[in-house]
């Protein structure tokens, strides 16, 4: 009987239930509007004043030297061969800042190794440029940002960016956001004649100032390439699928906690997971 009780209620209740967890489920449910996927259109800037030939080391402070405008190269490379084998489509371009922005090579490119000819060709300046004005590669970048909509494709400008002291500044209209913006700052620790804080700052203003989609600007004093090469990595992520900087949390560390009951005459060693 009151097995029997039982069964009746719930086949009674069973179409009301159905229902509440249909409307909870549309209530909830998330969906994204079919689009196409737009390729990436990517010039690259590189400071090559004086201070880009400022060492950098490998892998730690016993890593071999080299400078920094050598570390920015292989992170170029490695950007473009990773980038490249998500999506051949992709292309991209080069550009130089001393005082202001030229051409390296103008076309775009998914070719390889014609990019990695022309990143291969980068040289510094002998004495420091003093001034950074940015406005001619905002010209720039607007200007081809139009040629690649046209092309159903997206625009993105990622500057790579070596003064310690010198703000960069430009001259754009505030109402103009055609393109993404990205930035890698690599600097000397704060000194009498350094300001990098300011520095930075101008680089957020000015990636604010213009950029479409969510950019991302990363620094390091460290002078270690290997950081230079995971912040490049993390630039590989699309402009329109990305999530706010604020909220970013890769790369995941590698390393695990040593465990708490280690005595006190060990050494703590952090332990690879790999």
């Amino acid at each position: 009987m009151e097995g029997g009780s039982v069964e009746s209620s719930g086949a009674a209740l069973a179409p009301a239930a159905e229902a509440a967890v249909a409307a909870a489920v549309a209530a909830s449910h998330y969906s994204l509007p079919p689009s196409r996927f737009q390729s990436e259109d990517i010039l690259f800037c590189v400071d090559v004043d004086a201070e880009s030939r400022r060492e950098m080391k490998l892998s730690g402070p016993k890593g071999r030297p080299i400078t920094r405008l050598d570390a920015v190269k292989q992170a170029l490379l490695l950007f473009v061969h990773s980038k490249v084998a998500i999506n051949s489509d992709h292309r991209f371009a080069l550009s130089a800042l001393s005082q202001s922005v030229s051409w390296v090579r103008k076309e775009f490119t998914n070719d390889i190794n014609l990019v990695t000819e022309a990143v291969r060709s980068l040289t510094t300046v002998e004495s420091p440029s003093g001034l950074a004005d940015i406005t001619q590669l905002f010209r720039i970048a607007a200007h081809e940002a139009k040629k690649s909509r046209a092309q159903g494709r997206i625009f993105r400008v990622i500057l790579i960016y070596c003064r310690s002291s010198v703000r960069p500044h430009h001259q754009w209209p505030v109402s103009q956001k055609l393109f993404t913006m990205d930035v890698i700052y690599l600097h000397d620790k704060p000194g009498p004649e350094n300001c990098p804080q300011k520095v930075y700052d101008a680089l957020v203003d000015a990636l604010e100032h213009v950029s479409e989609n969510e950019g991302y600007i990363f620094e390091s004093g460290q002078g270690l390439a290997r950081v230079l090469f995971r912040q490049i990595c993390t630039l590989l992520a699309h402009p329109v699928q990305r999530c706010v900087q604020d909220d970013l949390d890769i790369p995941k560390s590698l390393t695990r906690k040593v465990p708490t009951d280690v005595t006190a005459g060990e050494e703590s060693v952090p332990v690879s997971t790999v």
